[in-house]
């Protein structure tokens, strides 16, 4: 382990997370992690949530230490993912899964409904719009499921139609976004 990030807000605030120095691994900074759960605070309790290309896991347990119900983390380096899993044992964050997955593979079996998706994948590996696309055609979001999608800045991923933008932000190089997803798309 190479690096700590911190919890920001809820019951395990100010907890530290182990990072491994693994190639490729961003955490999302701690003042994008605050801006987003601010605007998550009305719904995050209780809420279904799927950290996708989980990494650190940071996304994910900042929701359970929040108050959401349950994450699923999917991590495919199994390194990031044993990292992930000794944090969670290590702070007792109850409610947190994780599997040792390709996020495409993941999305391609058996669905379960979120009402909170965490989409933050490597950004060298442009996966927003495929991981975009099996989200909503494989029944992984409850009718009107936020979409949290982080990105490089100046690249807006092209989403389904229903996805509607709530709130964006930059920081640095990241731009990130906040989505509503409706469960049917107004007619024109």
């Amino acid at each position: 382990m190479t690096g700590r990030i911190r919890i920001i807000g809820g019951r395990l605030r100010n907890s530290r997370l182990e990072v491994p120095d693994l190639p490729g691994l961003r955490p999302t900074p701690e003042r994008v992690r605050e801006t987003l759960f601010n605007w998550l605070a009305p719904v995050i309790e209780g809420v279904q949530a799927l950290d996708l290309c989980a990494g650190t896991g940071a996304l994910g347990i900042e929701a359970l230490s929040r108050g959401a119900g349950r994450v699923q983390f999917v991590e495919r380096d199994a390194r990031a993912a044993q990292a992930l899993r000794a944090n969670l044992a290590r702070l007792k964050a109850e409610g947190g899964a994780v599997a040792v997955a390709d996020a495409t593979a993941f999305l391609d079996g058996l669905a379960t409904p979120s009402g909170l998706v965490l989409l933050d994948p490597p950004f060298d590996a442009q996966l927003w719009t495929p991981l975009a696309q099996r989200l909503e055609a494989g029944g992984w979001l409850a009718p009107e499921a936020w979409v949290y999608v982080e990105s490089p800045r100046g690249l807006e991923p092209a989403l389904p139609p229903n996805w509607r933008q709530h709130r964006e932000g930059r920081a640095g190089e990241v731009r990130y976004a906040l989505y509503r997803r409706c469960a049917e798309l107004p007619l024109s």
